[in-house]
């Protein structure tokens, strides 16, 4: 099926069901199924065709929901961008995209005049809380004065939905290709993993440009004909009255997330009871942080794993079954392969370390006008992930860490993940990475950078001494520095490269 089936199949067979909630207001499935239609309609008279890019820079608001159901139900494709980029690297995504419109919002029209004459194939710049002062198209506007009726059929599974740029950690951000079957078979393989059902009602934390919002927290309800709470932007102090205001029944959040949660006071002043289980990716959960918030707050963790040229999710530690705390759990559907392999494509004896490949219907199509990028990453259908992990006696995966991140000291291979799982159980411990610095002996050394949990402290050589009575020395951190925040990506995953380039190391 295409999103535009089930969607309408939902607003024929419960059109009265709340579907969105966001701050005061409510879309059921019939309300988003006609401004979706409206939508479609509006961009069709601007001659925006099947298969054309389209560019959201958008926040976290309902007009982003509108605009992925009405752009799928034209077959026109979404390329959202993280409004957080700066001008340089928006107006690299809008060309390399080659989208012929962007819709964007008021706060971010400095951005988009400033680069506007640089972004030629763009014909259309519309604003979704705009005024006829901005000189622009205001989006309510254009859709209120659009046909309500279902645009002209012939999307099929096959066509193109979005574009997903990654973070770009190495070069470029590149742009992964992927079908509205691709997101819809990942988002009902999350639905069966989860045990998703009509009733329940899952909160968007996360940004919506980033595929785990969008498999998640909007697809995956709409498969299970559920509802989605869409928050405009994760805060730890609104969270909880969040939950306690909408009785969401899941969320899905990053490692750091449940760290800032975990830490949170107040908490007992709220009803958390709806909760009834969260999903963790993005990165590894420290086990320290998955036991306490589990205990804390009575709500299963489902920690997974995946990535954006995968769609979203490609395994999942199970709902009902044996939870592995620290795996990312078992491939998420029958038809998702996982192996570690080596760097010669040999599969990689169980225990031992090597790549995490994945190979499935949720595999992207390639990278967007980047077939050298494509055919190193794709090999005979297997994805190469770059992330290094293991595989247990029980079919369970591990995460050790990235390739890139992985620490040669001496010789010696160091997973960092392993180091960062030892210092999370230290008590004045909120956050913690281990990166490799450059050493003129051993060409590596170990270093790990933490953040104290407020009101606490400690010292390098407590941090050392804790990790040599727990680790082999030669894992052992040798520098240990304390630092008030973590450099992190907009979903909140701890951006290792930026501290490797921090020149205070490389000063020491």
């Amino acid at each position: 099926m295409t999103i535009r089936e089930i969607l309408e199949t939902n607003a024929q067979n419960t059109p009265d069901k709340i579907f969105l909630y966001y701050e005061d207001i409510t879309k059921t499935y019939a309300e988003i199924d006609e401004i979706a239609n409206r939508v479609a309609n509006a961009l069709l008279s601007l001659n925006v065709k099947r298969g054309d890019n389209v560019n959201l820079l958008l926040t976290n608001r309902p007009e982003f929901i509108y605009l992925m159901f009405g752009l799928a139900k034209i077959g026109a494709v979404c390329c959202p961008i993280n409004p957080a980029l700066r001008p340089d690297e928006v107006q690299y995504i809008v060309n390399n995209s080659e989208s012929v419109a962007l819709i964007t919002e008021d706060k971010l029209m400095p951005l988009v005049r400033g680069i506007r004459e640089h972004i030629p194939k763009v014909m259309d710049v519309i604003v979704a809380d705009g005024c006829k002062k901005c000189g622009e198209m205001v989006f309510d506007d254009l859709v209120n004065s659009a046909s309500a009726a279902p645009p002209p059929p012939g999307v099929t599974p096959s066509d193109r939905a979005a574009i997903i740029y990654t973070s770009g950690t190495t070069g470029k951000p590149k742009g992964a290709m992927l079908s509205q079957a691709n997101y819809i078979w990942d988002a009902r393989a999350v639905v069966r993993s989860a045990e998703m059902t009509a009733e329940d009602r899952f909160m968007c934390i996360l940004p919506l440009f980033h595929v785990n919002g969008q498999v998640v927290t909007v697809l995956a309800p709409l498969c299970a004909g559920a509802s989605m709470v869409l928050v405009p932007q994760f805060s730890a102090s609104k969270f909880f009255e969040t939950v306690d205001k909408f009785k969401p029944t899941a969320f899905s959040g990053v490692p750091t997330i449940y760290a800032m949660l975990l830490n949170t006071p107040g908490t007992e002043n709220y009803d958390l009871a709806s909760l009834r289980f969260c999903i963790c990716g993005a990165a590894p959960m420290p086990v320290e942080v998955f036991k306490k918030f589990e205990e804390k707050f009575n709500a299963k963790i489902l920690e997974g794993y995946g990535l954006s040229e995968g769609t979203c999710a490609s395994s999942i530690n199970p709902l009902d079954g044996t939870r592995k705390v620290g795996s990312i759990g078992v491939p998420i559907h029958p038809e998702q392969d996982m192996k570690i392999m080596d760097h010669d494509n040999n599969e990689m004896p169980r225990g031992q370390h090597g790549e995490i490949c994945v190979k499935g219907p949720n595999v992207m199509e390639g990278y967007y006008n980047n077939p050298d990028a494509t055919e190193a990453a794709i090999k005979d259908g297997w994805l190469h992930t770059g992330d290094m992990g293991f595989v247990d006696e029980d079919g369970y995966f591990y995460i050790s860490g990235r390739i890139k991140e992985m620490i040669i000291r001496g010789g010696e291979n160091i997973y960092p993940k392993e180091i960062e799982e030892v210092i999370y159980t230290h008590p004045a411990v909120a956050e913690a990475a281990v990166i490799g610095v450059r050493d003129d002996f051993y060409g590596e050394e170990v270093k790990a950078v933490i953040v104290c949990k407020p009101g606490m402290s400690a010292t390098e050589k407590e941090i050392m001494d804790y990790c040599f009575e727990r680790l082999a020395k030669y894992k052992c951190p040798k520098s240990v520095a304390f630092i008030e925040d973590m450099p992190k990506t907009a979903t909140g995953k701890i951006q290792k490269r930026k501290l490797v380039e921090d020149p205070r190391w490389t000063a020491e």
